[in-house]
């Protein structure tokens, strides 16, 4: 079968291979995918700019839906046909004080899908059976395989900070996970403005439309200052959601939050950055970082999707076969459209 391979160390050395299909192991299940699609951390493999372990040659991904088709020996949770979604933590050690705390996200010995062990953006995967999920039946296949940013997005805020009904919450950058991170600001009853800059303006524009936040705000033209600050009786917003990854977000972001206010970094920059860290003590902020997800958060994400609390299938604005991987990854980069799928090639 054709899957998208990243076959040695550093930049580029990825293309289009012939792989063996895989067989689920015990306690393994296997899953065809569905419908793939492309997260930021694939194109930071690309570039080799991405400190989680990598482990070439690797079938990358690792957002995805499908169906089961097999299982392997000792799997009593699922049978062929169920629908679901995995989550990305492959490996983890279960013993270490962060494993038997539930942050199995932070064991040392954590090694994910699409990194260490071949990913999704290929015709069939093989995860252990603890990671696997079920979907709802009148959940759709696009919605679903947002599930693993969309729980990345719910570690973020139910774990790294706080939100409470009538807090004025700022999302700096509006990619999916911004207009994510939006939505589950919403359905916890905060107000949100949502910030992108020129290239952005499609969509701020669907982010809108499908209510994911009250207001708007380009970072070039308005004055975010006084956007925030009519808003909060100028004592600035109550969360700050970076999801933009940049350096001038941060900045933006440490300038606008109020004192005491929860500041959580979601977006990675891929390189170093410089801000303002004085500021986490002039104001006391509560300045915590984000990485991947919790079996609760998957739990969660789930819930959202199914109760329509989230509307995610909105953010797909391309879909491609999976030998237009350079296309796609070209279109992410520049950010045309919003979310982009690759899909699995005929085999």
């Amino acid at each position: 079968m054709k899957a998208l391979v990243k076959y040695a160390e550093g930049p580029g050395n990825m293309e289009i291979r012939e792989i063996e299909e895989p067989f689920p192991g015990p306690g393994q299940v296997k899953i065809r995918v569905i419908e793939a699609g492309i997260c930021g951390s694939d194109l930071h493999i690309y570039h080799s700019d991405i400190a989680i372990p990598l482990r070439p040659p690797v079938v990358t991904g690792h957002e995805f839906s499908g169906i089961v088709t097999e299982v392997g020996e000792g799997v009593t949770n699922f049978k062929p046909g169920d629908r679901v979604v995995s989550e990305t933590a492959y490996h983890y050690c279960g013993k270490c004080d962060y494993c038997r705390d539930g942050f199995y996200n932070l064991c040392v010995e954590r090694r994910t899908l699409g990194y260490w062990y071949n990913g999704i953006f290929t015709n069939y995967t093989v995860v252990p059976e603890d990671r696997v999920h079920r979907i709802a039946d009148h959940v759709d296949f696009t919605s679903a395989a947002m599930t693993e940013p969309l729980a990345c997005v719910c570690h973020a805020i139910y774990d790294q900070c706080r939100i409470a009904g009538g807090d004025v919450v700022l999302v700096v950058g509006c990619g999916a996970i911004g207009i994510m991170a939006a939505q589950v600001a919403k359905a916890n009853g905060a107000t949100v403005i949502l910030a992108g800059t020129n290239i952005d303006a499609a969509r701020l524009e669907l982010a809108m439309r499908i209510g994911a936040c009250d207001r708007t705000a380009n970072v070039q033209t308005d004055d975010m200052k006084k956007v925030v600050g009519d808003m909060t009786r100028g004592y600035g917003a109550d969360v700050v959601l970076e999801c933009s990854g940049s350096q001038s977000g941060t900045n933006m972001g440490m300038e606008l939050i109020k004192k005491r206010g929860y500041f959580t970094q979601i977006g990675l920059a891929g390189r170093k950055i410089e801000f303002p860290i004085e500021t986490i003590c002039y104001k006391e902020l509560h300045f915590s970082g984000s990485m991947g997800s919790r079996n609760h958060s998957w739990r969660t994400a789930i819930s959202l999707i199914a109760s329509g609390r989230v509307n995610l299938k909105p953010l797909v604005t391309a879909k491609m076969p999976l030998d237009q991987w350079e296309k796609a990854f070209e279109m992410f980069s520049k950010k045309e459209g919003c979310k982009i799928f690759l899909l699995p090639m005929e085999q």
